[in-house]
């Protein structure tokens, strides 16, 4: 029956999947995917008493596929059925142990059970090894060990199991169980948890026990970001400061080199900062995920506070909530950091670019002095060109006149200086005519083309 349940996910997804393609409709390829995701986790009967032990292992993709091949192989040894080879869930039977094992985003989780000797919670403390022996997937992050029993009375010398200190106990599912534990590690490297049942159904304590296990392995995950916050103060620290001298400094700015220098020493802080937030935002985002699924698991369960101890609730607000907050808070003065140098930039910025305008300005003022000085002396010389020019051609015309007198065709009592003088105003003029033409077509070369 639970190895049923176990595989139920993929088959309910493959049945879904059977029956769209009889619509006769074109199926996204991540349908069967979508549909058999709602299934992939089922929350198995636990028949009690039961010991069981979950590990949460750290692992990237390459880990990941790795894992998959060792618990194949896991299981082939065993006599077991394998994962399918896109599972990402599977239940194994071994006889007086079952295996369930999960391979989630960053994480892989094996979580091995049985009813074994578990009548006295925490009476064999350490099944590696001697019971239990699996391969390792990554680095450890949660260990737990979770005992659920039935008893007509309840346990009374929890002390002697758990830490006084750091002891809560809830009532959860409908007041059907009461929930122990002190989210201390005990001298194995196992975190405890007493499910103690007074009307748990099979079902019902299945359900407890992976919410449970879920919870601790989630606020394991969440505290994670943490350890992050130490060095990431330091940087902000660091660059905070600078950016206060900086902004201390725009204000003594003299010219455009110092703006240019400040502009830079802003560009490397505001690098740094990106860099630190890449390495940092999915840690912080994974944080608040886990911090949420937490919570959610705690409604879900419906713990209601036991005698004189503190709910899980509390605990964790007193706790978790803090440690979560200051992983927040430090994205939060990231962004506050990265506003502050986007507008320490804009402000230098536009300092600089207000020196460049006046540069232009003045730039432009001194090109339309020279241009004016060079029209000026341009038309200097062209007056003085006219007067030369006039000068020869009123010489040439001397030349033609006296030409004209030795050949008889001028008569000699008109001087040659009266030809010369009566044709200076006639050349002037001409002369004049034809550098205004010869200056409009080379300034107005389009009318020249229509032309």
């Amino acid at each position: 029956m639970s190895d049923q349940l176990g595989k139920g996910g993929l088959e309910d997804a493959e049945q879904y999947a059977v029956q769209g393609t009889l619509l006769g409709f074109a199926e996204h390829p991540q349908r069967t995917y979508v549909l058999g995701e709602l299934h992939a986790r089922p929350f198995l009967p636990l028949k009690l008493p039961r010991r069981i032990y979950h590990f949460a292992f750290m692992t990237d993709s390459a880990q990941a596929a790795e894992d998959r091949t060792a618990v194949m192989a896991l299981a082939e040894q065993r006599g077991a059925a394998p994962p399918a080879a896109d599972a990402r869930f599977h239940y194994f039977d071994f006889g007086p142990w079952d295996l369930r094992w999960e391979q989630h985003a960053e994480f892989t989780t094996y979580t091995w059970s049985t009813s074994r000797d578990a009548e006295e919670p925490f009476a064999r403390p350490n099944p590696i090894g001697g019971e239990v022996s699996f391969r390792s997937p990554g680095e450890l992050i949660a260990a737990v060990h979770l005992c659920c029993i039935s008893r007509s009375s309840l346990i009374r010398n929890l002390g002697d199991m758990f830490h006084p200190q750091s002891l809560c106990v809830i009532e959860a599912a409908e007041d059907s169980a009461r929930v122990t534990t002190d989210f201390q590690v005990d001298p194995v490297g196992f975190t405890r948890i007493l499910i103690e049942s007074t009307g748990l159904t099979e079902t019902r304590a299945g359900r407890l026990s992976q919410r449970m296990l879920e919870i601790e392995t989630y606020r394991t995950l969440a505290l994670l970001g943490l350890p992050m916050v130490s060095s990431v103060r330091a940087e902000l620290d660091r660059m905070e400061a600078e950016l206060a001298s900086i902004t201390g400094e725009i204000a003594l700015v003299e010219d455009n080199q110092q703006s240019q220098a400040l502009l830079r020493r802003l560009g490397s802080i505001a690098a740094e900062l990106e860099a630190q937030a890449a390495q940092t935002s999915y840690r912080f985002s994974a944080t608040r995920a886990y911090y949420a699924i937490v919570k959610s698991r705690l409604e879900v369960i419906r713990e209601r506070k036991s005698g004189q101890y503190p709910s899980i609730s509390a605990f964790f607000n007193r706790r978790l909530a803090p440690a979560i907050e200051t992983c927040n808070a430090a994205e939060q003065r990231q962004r506050r950091l990265s506003e502050q140098l986007a507008r320490t930039t804009d402000l230098l910025s536009t300092g600089i670019q207000s020196d460049l305008e006046k540069q232009n300005r003045d730039l432009l003022q001194s090109m339309n002095r020279r241009a004016r000085m060079q029209l000026r002396l341009q038309q200097t010389v062209e007056g003085l060109s006219v007067a030369a020019i006039s000068y020869y051609v009123v010489g040439l015309v001397g030349y033609l006149a006296k030409g004209l007198q030795e050949a008889g065709v001028l008569p000699n009592k008109i001087g040659l200086g009266l030809v010369m003088g009566g044709a200076v105003p006639l050349v002037v003029l001409g002369v004049w005519l034809a550098m205004r033409e010869i200056r409009r077509r080379v300034h107005s070369p389009e009318d020249d083309e229509q032309a």
